[in-house]
């Protein structure tokens, strides 16, 4: 028997000594299989993950850029905004009432510091002297009156509601985006001023350089045209329309008939200079020969 079983099939029946070593080699090389399955799993996943994450982050973007385009269509675009801060404003003038330390009231932002500056001197020495008030409001735009002969009324009832209060007091105002002014007062100060400067203020002073955005000289001549009316001056006047006809580039008949005589004599000199000139020469040259 010992004979027969020779020491290559021997560990096949001897479990004790050569069994264990295959056993143990085959758990090792299990479990290192097993991790490397895990890992290939883990790998696909993230690779996954991964291929799917870049379109949802994309997505996202582009969302995120319509929300903003739309914002901002929205501000740009959106007509209430508008035509509610114009609606505050032209009513602000009225309740506010008149201005204590200036005689004027800029809404629309047209006015320098200097003009500013210039009319409250001129202004506040005809009211020391005459007793005369005059107030002067710039506006972008009316919405709640046709034109600014009803703002200017409405002003006047509104700062000035007896005719007591309003007998002395003026109201200019001058509308910017419509180019035009409107002048109301008390009985006094119409019957200082007089009908015909007041007419012509309003005619050439306010729409004419409001019309050239000149606003800052529109408003201080119209003062000035004021201010000398009440103390018994003579009329500054004001400007005029310029007239922006174009002249005409065509050239009337008799200038052009004019011009075509010189160019024909031009033209004949010339001519004649051509076929005299290289004549002559040619008489010399063989004159000489």
């Amino acid at each position: 028997m010992e004979t027969i079983l020779s020491p290559p099939f021997s560990p096949l029946f001897n479990p004790k000594t050569s069994l264990s070593k295959p056993l143990l080699s085959l758990s090792h090389l299990s479990r290192s299989t097993k991790p490397i399955c895990c890992s290939l799993r883990k790998q696909h996943s993230q690779i996954e993950k991964e291929s799917f994450s870049v379109p949802k982050s994309w997505v996202s973007h582009v969302q995120q850029g319509l929300a903003a385009l739309a914002i901002s269509l929205a501000l740009n675009f959106c007509p209430v905004v508008s035509s509610d801060s114009a609606l505050a404003s032209e009513f602000d003038v009225l309740n506010e009432g008149p201005p204590k330390d200036s005689y004027v009231v800029d809404d629309a932002g047209v006015l320098s510091r200097v003009t500013k500056s210039d009319l409250k001197a001129l202004l506040s020495d005809v009211e020391k002297r005459k007793g005369f008030h005059i107030n002067f409001i710039t506006v972008r735009k009316l919405t709640s009156k046709a034109d600014a002969f009803e703002y200017a009324d409405q002003v006047l009832e509104k700062w000035y509601p007896s005719v007591e209060q309003g007998n002395d007091k003026g109201i200019v105002v001058l509308v910017t985006s419509q180019k035009e002014g409107a002048i109301t007062g008390g009985p006094d100060f119409v019957k200082a001023v007089g009908d015909t400067v007041l007419d012509a203020t309003v005619s050439e002073n306010l729409p004419v350089l409001a019309t050239e955005e000149k606003y800052n000289e529109a408003v201080f001549s119209t003062a000035t045209r004021l201010v000398a009316a009440i103390d018994g001056l003579p009329d500054p006047g004001g400007p005029q329309l310029k007239d922006n006809k174009r002249e005409s580039n065509f050239k009337s008949r008799e200038e052009t008939d004019e011009k075509r005589g010189q160019f024909t004599l031009v033209v004949g000199g010339l001519l004649v200079i051509a076929f005299v000139v290289p004549m002559a020469q040619y008489y010399a040259y063989v004159s000489k020969k």
